[in-house]
């Protein structure tokens, strides 16, 4: 039983509106077969206001698609690294933050800001954080806390995890070069360093 019904504006492409007719129009199971996520897709629609007509083209999925990726492997940093006890003041405030830009006609490109946010407050715990976002997106539905990425062999996971430790121990010790020659030795092995100020997170190209 739905209480409401939304009717958001059209989707168009740089010609106009995306039709059946046009035989230009998207399905799930299109992305899909284009290696795109429809999680990232459904980033982009959430970055918008649902009133505003949405220009789409696959050079914009694509940014979104590095922009999915990206917030994923931030959660799941935050995730993986949970730290202190539930702030309860910080928790309320950024889940009156969300409500009030769901209220204000469901805007979800404020949502979105309010989610970005908690994770770049340094006076939040990671508790916290984890609490808000797994809050978040009861309503987000972006899973933004399952790893969606490849799985890889535990043991090599296990070899990159060390390297990444041996590299900050490098760095902690100001020894610059061998921080350096760590993450080219990696790079080599098409394991990419992404370094962010929860910490260091992997890719593998």
């Amino acid at each position: 039983w739905c209480n409401y019904w939304i009717h958001s504006e059209h989707l168009n492409d740089e010609s106009g509106k995306m039709s059946k007719s046009k035989g230009d129009f998207l399905t799930v199971s299109l992305l899909e077969s284009k290696n795109f996520s429809p999680l990232a897709y459904r980033l982009f629609c959430l970055t918008s206001h649902y009133r505003k007509t949405l220009v789409f083209n696959y050079d914009v999925l694509e940014q979104n698609q590095k922009v999915y990726e990206k917030l994923i492997r931030k959660c799941l940093n935050i995730k993986n690294n949970l730290d202190g006890s539930l702030q309860e003041n910080e928790y309320n405030n950024y889940n009156n933050l969300f409500k009030l830009a769901l209220e204000n006609d469901l805007n979800t490109s404020n949502a979105i800001t309010v989610l970005y946010d908690v994770i770049k407050n340094e006076n939040i715990n990671n508790k916290t954080k984890y609490e808000l976002i797994k809050s978040f997106d009861q309503v987000l539905s972006l899973n933004l806390l399952e790893d969606n990425t490849k799985k890889i062999d535990d043991n090599i996971n296990e070899y990159i995890l060390s390297k990444i430790e041996e590299r900050n121990q490098a760095k902690a010790n100001k020894d610059y070069a061998l921080a350096d020659s760590i993450r080219d030795e990696l790079l080599e092995k098409n394991i990419k360093l992404i370094d962010s100020r929860e910490g260091t997170t992997y890719e593998i190209l």
